[in-house]
């Protein structure tokens, strides 16, 4: 069954832009991004939009959808009702390149600030051993791609631009743990969370879980226990006499 859904959609660039209306055919079973694909095809040929796997997968077609950081492809119109008006617009954290696409290479520029895995000198390749237990920590995190939506609602970069200097975001704090939680990496990963990554910026008000197409527990699993490592290093006196003794030796 098709019907004529209402769309509004936010077309311009960097310098200017506004929301403008049109009327989509819509058919059973399909999402946003086929709506919007139809509507490039034809009424808005111009139409800006980022993608690529169509299977939620990627993290290109993050955008906002009434007001709602989603991917395109997932956020099915069956979800909403026939009478209402969709507002699609661009990722507002992230400056606007044309239309939907919006430039995040600020998430790059962030990720290259994170070292590697380093693990113990003298290890050679082949010689890592893990328990199981220690990879299913980690593993939840690995499920990442990197669609920024996390980034993007997070209210500390999205409301304040100035702190896009000290604050990497909750998908690199994520990183930052993941490698913490490694038992073989020796990287002093809670002194940079904390100077150079910003994690004290980030209050735990969980909107980056809220909005994680691979639903990671990213506050739980990833930043309370950060936060909680970091603040027994820095204020619990037997945590912070060893790490002392550690570093003498």
């Amino acid at each position: 069954m098709s019907y004529k859904a209402n769309f509004r959609v936010w077309r311009g660039d960097v310098d200017s832009g506004e929301l403008r209306d049109y009327t989509v055919e819509v058919n059973e079973g399909e999402v946003v991004l086929d709506i919007i694909h139809r509507l490039q095809a034809t009424q808005a040929p111009d139409l800006a939009v980022r993608w690529n796997c169509k299977a939620g997968k990627c993290g290109s077609c993050s955008a906002e959808i009434n007001g709602r950081p989603r991917l395109l492809c997932m956020t099915r119109m069956s979800t909403f009702s026939q009478e209402e008006t969709i507002t699609v617009t661009p990722m507002r954290t992230f400056p606007v390149i044309r239309d939907l696409v919006t430039d995040v290479s600020f998430n790059y520029a962030k990720a290259r600030k994170v070292p590697s895995f380093t693990p113990p000198e003298g290890l050679k390749a082949g010689e890592y051993r893990m328990q199981q237990v220690d990879v299913e920590r980690s593993q939840e995190f690995r499920k990442c791609i990197e669609c920024y939506l996390c980034q993007n609602t997070c209210h500390v970069i999205r409301d304040f631009e100035d702190n896009k200097e000290a604050f990497s975001g909750p998908r690199y704090l994520m990183r930052i743990a993941e490698l913490d939680m490694h038992p073989l990496d020796v990287a002093d990963r809670q002194k940079a969370a904390q100077d150079e990554h910003g994690l004290g910026y980030c209050n735990i008000t969980k909107c980056c879980t809220e909005v994680c197409p691979e639903h990671i527990k990213i506050t739980d699993n990833a930043l309370i226990p950060m936060k909680e490592r970091v603040a027994d290093r820095k204020y619990d006196p037997i945590v912070w006499l060893g790490d002392k003794i550690r570093r003498r030796k």
